[in-house]
């Protein structure tokens, strides 16, 4: 491997689901900040939203999300209430607009049970205006949909289901904690599939401890079996200073920033050779599907829940630690359940911190995500699209040619291209236009 690429696998960099990313946001962005962004929202504009479920049944030792055990219904059925009287309450301020696009996630979304779901989709379809095509997604846990609550998720419309596999190896599977045979994931896709769910997404991890390239080809190969429509490969982040759980993991058994780019590139190798297409950094889609789709014709977008052919204004989040985004910028719930509970149970929202965008924020956020989706950014273009001057950008150029020279980047007329063989290393290439990052920090995840 040439060096020139070596030397970048173990930086932290963020992964650019947002800019600014989470880290930066503040308190300055309450509850009165957000009422007053939601009441501006037009009349016409169309709207994504996202519900945080924050239980699962075990711990899985590598997870990254806001969540925790719940080991009785109480906490579980509480939870699922509140969700229902934020949802009146937002409704208040941004109700009747039109949902493109609706995703579950946590957590275990389903553990809130079949009456719970079915009445907080109830709660959410009298209050907003869905589109007769919107997108309705749920993240699933193969280990714990009954046919139940697969038929309630068709019962709803829901349209696309992602699966949490992560690696079939037992071995692997043991040192993270997620036991999940081959078959429980077969049962799951059948009753999906059974109940009219069709649209299946599967993630995988690399990355994670006893893990080999061998063993990551095995799992493709199962996964590729149950042949789902979009894959999300991500790489394990480790971060035991901020998830302490994570802490369970024996760091020595950790594959080294060479072996995770092995392992990477052989998963891509594999879901190519099947004939995925590469979408952005880490998603693979069949040709005929919406994201290869989005991404051929430039509509490609990315935010909180990785890549997405979502064309909506806003995105709104309900649940505790739930990011949203606005014109003016983002929010986010108040992580911890009980401080986020306190403020429904007042009668308020529970927007806890976020940023406000300035015009350079703008700019940036969009070169950013250019790069991300498309591995191209136009910088005289973008620049002169946001009321910028040709030299606003002069800085980053030092860095840019350095990058050129280890071949991560292009520069052509001003115009910046990332090769297909450094596509792993984007987020490197999209940091130079961060000017909020502080590398020392150690906050993110490694570069691959």
């Amino acid at each position: 491997m040439d060096g020139s690429v070596v030397k970048y696998l173990g930086e932290r960099i963020p992964r650019y689901t947002s800019y600014p990313t989470a880290p930066h946001f503040s308190p300055s962005v309450g509850a009165t900040l957000y009422r007053n962004w939601l009441r501006a929202l037009p009349d016409e504009a169309r709207l994504s939203l996202y519900l945080h479920v924050p239980f699962c049944r075990s711990l899985c030792w590598y997870c990254g999300c806001h969540t925790k055990v719940a080991r009785h219904r109480d906490p579980i059925d509480r939870y699922a209430a509140l969700i229902e009287r934020e949802i009146a309450l937002v409704s208040k301020l941004a109700g009747g607009r039109r949902v493109v696009h609706l995703h579950w996630g946590g957590g275990t979304p389903t553990i809130v049970g079949t009456g719970a779901f079915l009445a907080l989709m109830s709660s959410l379809k009298e209050r907003f205006t869905f589109e007769r095509d919107a997108e309705i997604a749920v993240e699933i846990d193969p280990r714990r949909l009954d046919a139940d609550m697969a038929a309630a998720l068709a019962t709803v419309g829901v349209t696309r289901a992602s699966i949490g596999l992560q690696t079939f190896d037992p071995v692997v599977q043991r040192a993270v904690n997620r036991v999940q045979p081959l078959e429980a994931v077969q049962s799951c896709v059948a009753r999906l599939r059974s109940a009219g769910i069709t649209a299946l997404n599967v993630d995988l991890l690399y990355g994670l401890p006893q893990q080999t390239v061998a063993s990551c080809e095995a799992t493709v190969a199962a996964a590729l079996e149950l042949e789902p429509a979009r894959f999300s490969v991500f790489g394990y982040a480790h971060v035991p200073a901020m998830k302490r759980h994570q802490a369970l993991i024996d760091a020595a058994a950790l594959p080294g920033g060479e072996e995770r780019l092995e392992q990477e590139g052989a998963i891509g190798e594999a879901l190519v050779r099947a004939g995925y297409v590469r979408v952005g950094l880490d998603h693979y889609a069949r040709p005929g599907d919406a994201l290869a789709r989005a991404q051929a014709q430039g509509r490609l977008r990315r935010n909180f829940q990785g890549y997405t052919d979502d064309p909506a204004d806003a995105l709104i989040g309900f649940g505790a630690s739930s990011i949203g985004q606005l014109p003016q910028g983002y929010v986010q719930n108040a992580a911890g359940l009980r401080e986020w509970a306190q403020c429904i149970e007042g009668g308020d929202l529970a927007a806890a911190r976020g940023i406000a965008l300035t015009r350079e924020d703008r700019l940036r956020a969009d070169i950013i995500e250019r790069l991300m989706c498309d591995l191209r950014a136009d910088i005289p273009a973008i620049l002169h699209r946001h009321g910028f001057p040709s030299g606003f950008l002069d800085g980053e150029r030092l860095e840019l040619e350095a990058l050129a020279a280890d071949g991560l980047v292009r520069i052509d007329g001003g115009v910046i291209a990332v090769p297909e063989a450094a596509r792993t290393l984007v987020r490197r290439i999209a940091c130079v236009f961060d000017s909020y990052l502080r590398p020392e920090e150690g906050r993110h995840a490694v570069a691959v």
